[in-house]
């Protein structure tokens, strides 16, 4: 069975930074594409940052461009989310996903493998 789990969410004061964890298992990983998705309350859920199919690419979404930072091990059994500068509208749970299909570049989440979610919550 397919797994995600999320930790390292929690509280943390603006202009902080929190480091999200994602492990994975149920099958390998090697050959797709894998990252973050979040979702404030009353919002659609949005595209965060993502690895690619090879892990040669990274990709993230303009509005966490230069701040957070997206890593994986060798085979993307832990997938994590360095976040630095940290804004209260980054306030949201963040969920951790892989994509269902190989060899993708990118991740659409439109065919993908979910987690629970961690909540992240930024004080200002």
């Amino acid at each position: 069975q397919v797994q995600l789990i999320e930790s390292g969410g929690g509280l943390v004061q603006a202009g902080g930074s929190l480091r999200l964890s994602c492990a994975a298992s149920g099958r390998t990983y090697s050959s797709y594409a894998m990252g973050w998705f979040r979702q404030a309350p009353g919002k659609e859920r949005e595209f965060v940052a993502s690895v690619s199919c090879s892990g040669g690419s990274a990709y993230y979404s303009d509005s966490v461009k230069g701040r957070f930072t997206i890593s994986t091990d060798n085979l993307k059994t832990t997938v994590y989310l360095q976040m630095n500068s940290l804004k209260p509208e980054d306030t949201a749970v963040y969920y951790c996903a892989a994509d269902k299909d190989p060899y993708n570049d990118n991740l659409s989440g439109l065919n993908a493998y979910w987690g629970q979610g961690t909540q992240v919550t930024v004080s200002s």
